[in-house]
């Protein structure tokens, strides 16, 4: 363990604070292989990453001795800068009630035959077509790290899982899952067939209903956007799997879907 480097950063304007500067502004347009994570368990989850490493810390200077435990496991070359809460809220340019943001620096991209490929013999792999909401992004992300799957796979339509939003409301869970993304009009099924995995696809119309389901030792479950659900052509192609539910209901929200049917997959 090593001291954390604490340097005050007293001044809005301190060059120091300009990858944090307009936080919403800069996640509409992107931040050239970098990312934001705030919030405590989210900080610690980064700190302890195999996979991404943070290059900079700003926290309100009445937080630092609280997060003691945590910046212990800093490396040392990486700054902390503490400010004020005013400091602070004029840096992102809103009220940071939660007063701790990290800059990550993301790791290099995986190409998704060779994520598959490194996965233990009995794997569980979530697959995302569509999923353009942050929010269900987030809640997907967390749900695949609760239940312990190995890997998530998202095709080229998918929002960024190391979006702020994204990475917030998985409770940093998308900064220690791996995960991958396809290239456009790639072969999913295919690739899935390749590598080994029993594909499950969620849809209302499933041929075979979850609870009648038993796993294969490589299992990929596939969830699609709400609403347009999975492509006709990629349903053709694999198992298809509905969850039963009340009369006059057919569909669930994808990130509660995703929680149901990883809890039922990894049921023991």
């Amino acid at each position: 363990m090593t001291r954390p480097l604490i340097l005050p950063l007293d001044d809005p304007d301190d060059p120091r604070a300009a990858p944090y500067r307009h936080v919403r502004e800069r996640d509409l347009v992107g931040r050239d292989g970098a990312f934001i994570a705030e919030g405590e368990v989210v900080l610690g989850r980064l700190i302890a990453s195999p996979r991404h490493r943070p290059t900079s810390l700003l926290i309100a200077a009445k937080r630092v001795e609280g997060l003691a435990p945590i910046l212990r496991d800093l490396p040392a070359d990486v700054p902390v800068y503490a400010a004020s809460q005013a400091v602070m809220d004029a840096v992102v340019g809103f009220h940071i009630h939660r007063g701790i943001l990290a800059l990550g620096r993301r790791a290099p991209d995986v190409a998704a035959p060779e994520l598959l490929a490194g996965l233990p013999e009995k794997a569980l792999v979530v697959v995302l077509c569509g999923i353009a909401n942050h929010d269900n992004m987030g809640g997907i992300f967390r749900n695949a790290a609760a239940f312990g799957a190995d890997a998530v796979l998202l095709d080229a339509q998918c929002c960024d899982p190391l979006y702020r939003k994204a990475i917030r409301v998985s409770v940093g869970a998308a900064l220690v899952t791996p995960f991958a993304r396809l290239d456009d009009g790639a072969d999913l099924a295919g690739l899935l067939e390749q590598a080994g995995f029993a594909a499950l696809a969620l849809s209302p119309q499933g041929a075979q209903a979850l609870a009648e389901v038993r796993p294969a030792a490589r299992t990929a479950a596939i969830f699609g956007a709400e609403g347009p659900g999975l492509p006709d052509a990629l349903l053709a192609r694999v198992d298809t799997v509905r969850i039963a539910m009340a009369s006059g209901f057919d569909s669930l929200n994808v990130a509660t879907t995703s929680g149901i049917v990883l809890h039922y997959l990894t049921r023991g």
